[in-house]
């Protein structure tokens, strides 16, 4: 049982697409452009070939469209643009996308003139959102740290790097280190990137993070003996997680950041991205533990199977992000 789940396992992360560093939420934003006047724009992600139907925001009661919905294609996206004009406040009206359904979701920029821009986030269960006279910063707070908490959980290659940093430094205080080493270094890339001190383009950076999972595997599978991984577990760790805040940086500079909230955004998104690490980690050493007192015989086909599947994985991402 355990071999099938972990090779069912393998087997999802291979049909995941290859540029897994993307966050892929609807983006919409609906800025007043003067008194009465609004412009809404919308980007809808395309995950599959073929026609696909412009899905259209709904706006406050007391506001209408002027002209129908524009629409036109961009890469992996449709981008929706209108403007719109209203009758008196919009404080208390609601702007919806009932249209969302599983996990999709929509993050939502409201920006009034000469006011702080307020951020929401539309969920299938949630899909709309209640515009307010003055912004609530734990909007921005929450917003940012599920999108934070999701990208580690769901962003497959920064997951496969973090399980397999977790599968090859084994002991409870060498993967203390190695995780706050990684942490502490994605942190500064993340940061220093997303504020414009420095830069590096997408694409390398995507297809040197395939190559330090990768790295990993072919750790994994020399079983970690005279590896640099197992001597300096903690160096490794810091080295990688720049490049991989890069990758951070890259993914949160899809949806952007709302204006005069930029370091509640940032710190929220960052400590999300913990958060979920966090969960990863506890959930491959339980694991881990699980099988080694349930079936201890087990333990190291797994392993092998898990390594195999990493990196094969990582291997098909790094020469897709090469060739693409």
């Amino acid at each position: 049982m355990i071999r099938l789940w972990l090779a069912l396992a393998a087997l999802m992360s291979l049909a995941q697409p290859a540029h897994a560093d993307e966050l892929r939420p609807v983006a919409i934003d609906f800025t007043e452009q003067a008194p009465g006047q609004w412009s809404l724009d919308w980007k809808q992600p395309v995950s599959t070939p073929g026609p696909v139907d412009l899905v259209v925001p709904r706006i406050p009661k007391n506001c209408s469209f002027i002209a129908e919905p524009q629409r036109r294609v961009a890469a992996a996206a449709l981008i929706g643009h209108a403007d719109v004009r209203c009758q008196g406040a919009v404080a208390g009206g609601q702007i919806s996308l009932p249209q969302l359904a599983g996990s999709a979701d929509a993050l939502l920029r409201v920006a009034l003139l000469d006011r702080p821009v307020q951020s929401f986030r539309l969920t299938a269960r949630d899909p709309s959102a209640t515009i307010l006279a003055r912004p609530d910063r734990w909007q921005v707070l929450r917003s940012y740290f599920t999108i934070g908490t999701e990208h580690i959980l769901i962003g497959w290659d920064h997951l496969l790097f973090v399980i397999a940093l977790v599968l090859l430094v084994r002991g409870g205080w060498p993967v203390v280190k190695a995780a706050t080493a990684f942490t502490v270094a994605h942190s500064i890339t993340l940061v220093a990137a997303t504020l414009g001190y420095t830069g590096l383009p997408q694409q390398p950076v995507e297809a040197l993070i395939a190559l330090s999972i990768v790295f990993l595997a072919v750790e994994l599978a020399r079983g970690g003996m005279e590896g640099w991984t197992s001597r300096w577990p903690w160096a490794v760790a810091f080295a990688f997680g720049l490049l991989h805040g890069f990758g951070f940086a890259g993914a949160l500079r899809e949806i952007g950041l709302p204006e005069g909230e930029v370091p509640a955004a940032l710190l929220s998104f960052n400590v999300g991205v913990e958060a979920g690490q966090l969960l990863v980690i506890a959930g491959v050493i339980g694991l881990r533990a699980a099988i080694n007192r349930m079936a201890p015989r087990a333990e190291e086909p797994a392993l092998k199977l898990a390594t195999y599947g990493i990196g094969i994985t990582a291997s098909y991402w790094l020469i897709d992000r090469l060739i693409g």
